[in-house]
C-alpha cells in the first residue's frame, strides 16, 4: 500500500495532520464564562476523553480502541470553527461536523479520507457501545474538569457539572462521576505517598 502514495495524497494527508495542530492552541471557551482565565485546550480535552472512553469501555466490556478512537476526533472540527460554548450555539446555524471532517480531508489519502470521515460519521450518528462510551467520555472528562477548576478555586462550575452528570448514560461513567465528585483531584497521588 505505501507505494501506492502520491505526493499529492502525502502532502493533503500532511496538511490534514498540521491543522489538527492547531487543537493545542485552541481554549475551550465556555470556561471563561466561569472565570477560567487559561482553560484547557481542545486537544487536551481530546486527549483525556480518548483514554477516559477506552477505560469506560474497558469497563462496559465495549471494544475500548474502537472507542478512544471515537473519541480522538470527536472534537476535531474545531480547528475551523472553533469551541462554541452551548449558549453561543442558540445564535448560530452551524455545518454539520460530518460536513466539516468532509472539508478537512478532502485531498488526503484516500484511505485516510474514507476512515477519518467514517470515524466521525459513526460518533455522530451511531448507536454502538463503543459510541456511548466515547460521548459519555466526553461529558465526563468536561466533569473531571470542572471539579479540578472548582477545586482551583473557580466556583462558577457546578453547572458544568450538573448538565455533564445529567448526560451520561453508561452505569461506569456515572459510577466514575460520582467517585470524581467525592475526592479530591490530588487523590491518585496521595495514595502512593501514604
Amino acid at each position: 500500500m505505501a507505494e501506492d502514495i502520491t505526493a499529492e495524497d502525502a502532502a493533503g494527508t500532511a496538511t490534514f495532520v498540521a491543522e489538527m495542530g492547531v487543537l493545542k492552541r485552541v481554549r475551550r471557551t465556555g470556561w471563561w464564562h466561569a472565570g477560567v482565565r487559561d482553560p484547557e485546550s481542545i486537544a487536551e480535552h481530546s486527549w483525556r476523553t480518548s483514554v477516559i472512553a477506552a477505560v469506560l469501555a474497558m469497563m462496559e466490556g465495549a471494544d475500548p480502541g474502537k472507542a478512544a478512537l471515537l473519541a480522538t476526533f470527536h472534537d476535531s472540527q474545531e480547528t475551523r470553527i472553533g469551541d462554541i460554548p452551548h449558549i453561543g450555539r442558540r445564535y448560530l446555524s452551524a455545518s454539520p461536523n460530518e460536513t466539516v471532517t468532509a472539508d478537512q480531508v478532502a485531498t488526503a489519502h484516500p484511505a485516510v479520507r474514507a476512515g477519518v470521515q467514517r470515524i466521525v460519521e459513526e460518533y455522530e450518528q451511531g448507536d454502538s457501545l463503543e459510541v456511548i462510551c466515547a460521548h459519555d467520555a466526553d461529558k465526563l472528562e468536561c466533569l473531571v474538569q470542572a471539579v479540578e477548576y472548582r477545586e482551583s478555586g473557580y466556583p462558577h462550575v457546578q453547572s458544568w457539572i450538573d448538565s455533564s452528570l445529567a448526560k451520561l448514560k453508561t452505569a461506569s461513567a456515572q459510577a466514575l462521576a460520582e467517585a470524581a465528585l467525592t475526592m479530591t483531584t490530588l487523590e491518585w497521588r496521595e495514595t502512593y505517598l501514604r
